[in-house]
C-alpha cells in the first residue's frame, strides 16, 4: 500500500505503474487538490480513503473506493477522534435504516451522498465495502474498542512503531483484533509490552493543523 496526496491522479497513475496492491488517498499528505479527489473508478488498483462521517465515506465510495477508514487523528496516538468518528458512521447507519423510502432523497441530500448509494445502506444496514478504523490506535484495548464499535478491522502506524516495543505490540494489536470481544485474551495480550506512544492531547492540536480535516 502506497499513498498518494488527495486529488493527486497523476501520483496514483505512477503508482499503478509500479505494481502496488492499494493506493491510499491520504490526508496525511498535504492535498494536491483542495476540491477534488480522484476519480478511483479511472484505475485497476483499488483504493483505500478516509472518512469522519457516513457522508464522506460514501461520497469516497461514489468516486470508486474499494475500502473506507474512520480517519481519527493520525499519529497522535490518542483513540478519540476515531472513536467519536465510528460513533458518527454507526449513529447515521441506524438512521437511514428507519427512513421511508421517500425519506431517502432528502437524507441524500443531507449527507450530499450519491443517492443510490443512500438507498443500498438504508436497505442494508452496513457500508458496501469494508470500513476499517485509524488514526489513534495505540493499545490492544484501542483496537478492540474500535472493533467493538463496528470496525472490520484497524489500521496502526505510530502506535506500533513509536511505541517500546514494536515486534510485541503489533503481536498483541493482531490477537486484540482477533478476539476482541474477550476480556481474558485482552488482559492477556497487554501484559508484558513495554510504554505505549506517548499520546496527544487533541485539543491542544491547533484545527489549521489537525489532519484529519484535510478533505470532505
Amino acid at each position: 500500500m502506497a499513498k498518494v496526496r488527495i486529488g493527486h491522479f497523476v501520483e496514483a497513475q505512477m503508482l499503478q505503474e509500479m505494481g502496488v496492491d492499494f493506493v491510499d488517498e491520504s490526508e496525511v499528505l498535504t492535498p494536491a487538490d483542495e476540491e477534488n479527489h480522484i476519480d478511483k473508478h479511472a484505475f485497476e488498483v483499488p483504493f483505500v480513503c478516509g472518512c469522519r462521517n457516513l457522508g464522506e465515506a460514501l461520497r469516497r465510495i461514489g468516486e470508486g473506493a474499494a475500502l473506507i477508514r474512520t480517519k481519527g487523528e493520525a499519529g497522535s496516538g490518542n483513540i478519540v477522534e476515531a472513536v467519536r468518528h465510528l460513533r458518527h458512521i454507526g449513529n447515521a447507519l441506524r438512521r437511514l435504516t428507519i427512513l421511508t423510502d421517500d425519506e431517502l432523497m432528502s437524507a441524500a441530500k443531507e449527507l450530499r451522498a450519491p443517492y443510490e448509494l443512500v438507498r443500498i445502506v438504508a436497505r442494508e444496514g452496513r457500508l458496501p465495502v469494508p470500513n476499517f478504523a485509524a488514526g489513534g490506535v495505540a493499545t490492544p484495548a484501542d483496537a478492540a474498542l474500535c472493533m467493538q464499535l463496528g470496525a472490520e478491522s484497524v489500521f496502526v502506524g505510530s502506535g506500533i512503531f513509536k511505541s517500546t516495543d514494536p515486534a510485541q505490540r503489533a503481536k498483541a494489536i493482531v490477537k486484540a483484533v482477533t478476539h476482541y470481544r474477550d476480556p481474558a485474551m485482552l488482559v492477556e495480550v497487554s501484559m508484558g509490552l513495554g510504554e505505549p506512544m506517548r499520546g496527544l492531547d487533541i485539543a491542544s492540536i491547533p484545527e489549521a493543523e489537525l489532519l484529519q480535516t484535510r478533505g470532505n
